[in-house]
C-alpha cells in the first residue's frame, strides 16, 4: 500500500474518532443537563459550556496530533514556524478578537456575572434568559422567543442587570395614574386589594407599600411596591394587576386620565379669510 493511502487513512480514522469521542460526551452532558432540569441541585452552564467547546478543544487536538504523526506535515509545520514571522502577525492580528472571545467566556465561566437561565438586561433594554455560553459567543432568549448571539469580548464590557444573581425575588414598581378630581385613599385602596389578593404576590413585614411619587400635568401617579418571586411572577402580576384596577376603576368612578387640549380661536373670521386665501393660492 503506498504511503499516502496510510496516510489518508490515518487521517480520515482520527477524525472518525475524535468526532465520535466529542459525540459522545456531548451526549453524556446533554444527559446531565436534563437531569438538572428535573431537579438536580447542580448549575449547568459549566457543562453547557464544556458541551460547545469539547468539539473545538478535541479537533485541535487531533489537528496537532495528526501533524506530528505524519512526517510531511511535520516538515511543513516546522518550515512554517520557522520562517513565517510576517504570516504569524498578520495571523495573530487577525485572530485577535477570536482569542478576545475566547478568554471572555472564560473569564464568564470563572467569575460567573451571570449562569445559564439567569435573567439579564443589558444595554438598549435587551433582556431575556441566558441560554448557552460558548467559547465565542452567548445566546440570551428574549421575551419574543427571539435569539441574541453577542461575542463574549462584547458582553464583558457591558453592565449588566442580572435578576436572578444569588436571590431571584424582585420589587416591583407599579405605576398607575388618576385624576386630580379622584379620591386618593379610595384609589389606594383599590389598588391593594386587587395586589393582595393576586396569587404571585408575597407579602413581607412592612406591608404593601403605596407613594405619591409625581403630581404631572393631568394625572397624580400613584406606585405601588411589590414583592414577586422572580421576574417572570412581576410580569405577569403587573399585567394581571393592571388590568383589574383598571376595570375596579371604572366601576367606582375613578378616572385614569390622558392630556385634554383647548383651542380658542380669537378672530374667527381672519382666521377662515387667512385660511381661503391659503387654499385658493395653492389651488
Amino acid at each position: 500500500m503506498p504511503k499516502y493511502a496510510e496516510y489518508v487513512i490515518l487521517i480520515v480514522v482520527s477524525y472518525c474518532v475524535i468526532w465520535l469521542i466529542s459525540y459522545l460526551i456531548r451526549k453524556s452532558l446533554d444527559l446531565i443537563i436534563r437531569k438538572n432540569s428535573q431537579g438536580l441541585n447542580v448549575d449547568p452552564t459549566n457543562f453547557i459550556f464544556l458541551k460547545n467547546s469539547i468539539s473545538f478543544v478535541l479537533f485541535a487536538i487531533g489537528t496537532f496530533w495528526i501533524f506530528h504523526k505524519i512526517p510531511y506535515f511535520k516538515s511543513l509545520g516546522t518550515a512554517l514556524f520557522a520562517g513565517a514571522g510576517v504570516l504569524a502577525a498578520i495571523i495573530g492580528f487577525a485572530s485577535q478578537k477570536a482569542f478576545s472571545n475566547i478568554i471572555g467566556g472564560l473569564f464568564i465561566l470563572i467569575f460567573k456575572p451571570f449562569r445559564v437561565n439567569d435573567i439579564i438586561e443589558i444595554s438598549n433594554s435587551r433582556r431575556g434568559e441566558v441560554e448557552e455560553i460558548t467559547l465565542r459567543h452567548t445566546i440570551i432568549r428574549d421575551f419574543e422567543h427571539r435569539r441574541i448571539v453577542i461575542p463574549n469580548s462584547q458582553i464583558s464590557e457591558e453592565t449588566i442587570i442580572n435578576s436572578s444573581i444569588t436571590d431571584e425575588k424582585i420589587r416591583k414598581h407599579i405605576d398607575i395614574g388618576i385624576s386630580y378630581d379622584s379620591n386618593v385613599e379610595k384609589a389606594e385602596a383599590i389598588i391593594e386589594e386587587v395586589i393582595k389578593n393576586h396569587p404571585l404576590y408575597i407579602s413581607n413585614k412592612q406591608g404593601l407599600e403605596q407613594k405619591i411619587v409625581a403630581l404631572e400635568e393631568s394625572a397624580v401617579i400613584l406606585r405601588a411596591y411589590v414583592w414577586t418571586k422572580d421576574f417572570d411572577d412581576s410580569f405577569q402580576l403587573t399585567c394581571d394587576v393592571l388590568r383589574e384596577v383598571k376595570l375596579r376603576f371604572d366601576q367606582q368612578g375613578i378616572e385614569i386620565p390622558f392630556p385634554h387640549r383647548t383651542l380658542v380661536f380669537k378672530n374667527s373670521k381672519s382666521l377662515n379669510s387667512t385660511t381661503n386665501k391659503q387654499i385658493l393660492s395653492a389651488s
